[in-house]
């Protein structure tokens, strides 16, 4: 049973339910935004060759690629028309336009990026 479901005799009204709602949304928001930024900071120290594990856990950082489409590029290959319909150049939109064959499926290969980023990822250590 969650906190607000403890007593089942008391009965909260939708205004307490939306008090709770706000409140663990507003926390929320706050641990998001503090792990992003721990999380930023520890990938810089570990980039810079520093270690980090805990009793639990060992740190490293592995890089992903996302591919992109970027959006002037794409507005001269394939036009203004084709470029309103994919909007922020949505890459799984345009491509089943490409299947579609509503794009040049190879232009749209031509015109794509890589994009690295590194995530923080955690290992849980032994057994």
């Amino acid at each position: 049973m969650t906190d607000w479901q403890a007593d089942p005799d008391t009965r909260l009204t939708l205004s307490d339910l939306l008090e709770r709602y706000a409140t663990l949304r507003d926390t929320i928001l706050g641990l998001e935004a503090e792990k992003t930024e721990l999380g930023e900071v520890i990938k810089a120290a570990l980039l810079r060759g520093e270690h980090a594990e805990t009793e639990l856990y060992r740190s490293s950082v592995k890089v992903q690629r996302r591919l992109e489409y970027p959006a002037e590029r794409f507005r001269e290959v394939f036009g203004d028309a084709a470029t309103l319909e994919v909007a922020s150049i949505d890459k799984k939109k345009a491509e089943a336009l490409a299947r579609a064959g509503d794009l040049d499926a190879d232009k749209l290969r031509e015109l794509a990026l890589v994009k690295e980023i590194q995530a923080l990822v955690l290992t849980a250590k032994g057994g």
